[in-house]
Order: structure tokens, then C-alpha cells, then sequence
């Protein structure tokens, strides 16, 4: 997703003040022939202008707010959900927490204390579209910004989701504008506003029943995708067999 060029560099001025474009590149790890390009070509990537912001110490909300496309972004946050919270721990974390509580059961001892892998984890965005939900999210969103389903399935496959998808699928759901650019690793939690520590509170909060529930959705889901997998890989076997 990109904002125009012209809107950057009216941005940039107002922000980054007499210092040189060659500067703002090199604090914000931005080759300066990228930049060029992209204003040559009239649009500028979000990435870029959340680089510059984060190299001005600008909060990356507020900075993208700035642009049209945006502007509700900043007054659109929205603490996460707890489900939003559990859709953004890994399998693995989950199933270890699983296993410390039947543990520390059996034993009689305190469940240790755990040390959640950083957002994104490999399928953060299919179980955060998971989360907030209503079940037809993908089609409505789909229609929305006139994306092929195809398409949109290939991304959230590829754990990936643009600014805008992740944006209008918060839209529609009727959360935390920010909270899906959480989910595909665009911001950090602490940048879309989440508290210190949500996951993990939540996490220690959540019964073992539903902890058990979620890790056996997530399971299910990979169980389909590893078949897949396998299908696919056994397929181009005999293609290269019979080939050969």
C-alpha cells in the first residue's frame, strides 16, 4: 500500500524539518535510490513512512495518519480483545502452556512462567481473522476491495496481509484499527497501543478448557495444511517420475 508522493514530501517537511533527505534515509535504513524511485514514481510504500517515522521517534499511528487514506487511523484504536490477545500467541506457546498447566497439576506445583514467542508467529494472520471474526470476514472483505479470493487466500496463506486488507478487515469486524497491522508484523504491539504484557496476562487468565479448545482449532488447521502439503509434494514427485 503506498500514499502519493507529493503528501510524503509535504509530510516529511513538516517533520523532519532542515534535515537532508540523504540523512532521513540513512537513520531510517532506507537506501536514498529507493526513496528516489518511489518518489519518481509518485507513491511512497507505508513502509517507508513508517521507517522515517520510527528513525524520528514519531509514533508510527500518528505519522500515517497524517494521509488521507488514513486519517482515522490514530482515533480508531482500540485495546485488543482477549481473543485477538490468544490469536497472537504461537501454537507452540500455546501447547507449552498447556503442558506447564497439566504439569504443575500432577505435581502439585506453581505453573512456570512463560516466555511468549514476539508477535508475528507463523499463522498470525489467519488466526487473527480467526478472532475477530464474523464468519464471512474474508468474502466481505473480498468484495470490499475488489480482491480476487483467490488472491486474498494466497496471502493469509503466506502469513501476509497488506495495510489496507489488514485496516478493512478490522473495519468490518469492529476493532482496533491498528490491531491487524499487529497481526502482520507491520507494528509493533506497543505501537497499535497494546499494554505491556496483554498477551501474557490474558494467557494466564484464559480457563484450560478454552486453551485446550483453541490449540485443538489450531491443530486441525495445520493438520489440513501439512495434508495439503504433502498432497502437492506428492504430485510434483510423480510429475518428475513420469517425466523422467
Amino acid at each position: 500500500m503506498t500514499v502519493s508522493a507529493k503528501a510524503f514530501q509535504q509530510w516529511l517537511d513538516g517533520v523532519a524539518g532542515t534535515t537532508s533527505r540523504a540523512a532521513v534515509c540513512r537513520a531510517a535504513g532506507i537506501k536514498r535510490s529507493t526513496l528516489a524511485q518511489q518518489l519518481v514514481r509518485g507513491r511512497v510504500s507505508v513502509a517507508t513512512v513508517a521507517a522515517v517515522s520510527r528513525s524520528l521517534h514519531r509514533p508510527v499511528v500518528e505519522s500515517l495518519s497524517a494521509f488521507e487514506k488514513f486519517e482515522d487511523l490514530s482515533i480508531g484504536l482500540r485495546e485488543p480483545s482477549e481473543a485477538e490477545l490468544l490469536s497472537q500467541i504461537s501454537d507452540t506457546d500455546l501447547l507449552t502452556e498447556i503442558l506447564n498447566r497439566s504439569k504443575a497439576a500432577d505435581t502439585g506445583a506453581k505453573t512456570a512462567l512463560l516466555e511468549l514467542s514476539p508477535v508475528p508467529h507463523r499463522t498470525s494472520v489467519r488466526t487473527w481473522l480467526d478472532a475477530v471474526g464474523p464468519a464471512d470476514l474474508r468474502q466481505q472483505l473480498a468484495r470490499e476491495v475488489g480482491i480476487a479470493p483467490q488472491n486474498l487466500s494466497a496471502q493469509i496463506s503466506a502469513n501476509r496481509l497488506t495495510a489496507e486488507l489488514a485496516i478493512s478487515s478490522a473495519r468490518i469486524a469492529g476493532v482496533g484499527l491498528a490491531n491487524g497491522l499487529v497481526a502482520t508484523g507491520f507494528l509493533a504491539p506497543d505501537e497499535a497501543g497494546w499494554l505491556p504484557g496483554a498477551r501474557s496476562i490474558t494467557l494466564r487468565q484464559t480457563p484450560d478448557s478454552t486453551l485446550v479448545s483453541l490449540a485443538a482449532e489450531r491443530l486441525d488447521s495445520l493438520g489440513r495444511t501439512l495434508k495439503r502439503i504433502e498432497a502437492d509434494t506428492a504430485a510434483a514427485q510423480q510429475l518428475w517420475e513420469n517425466l523422467g
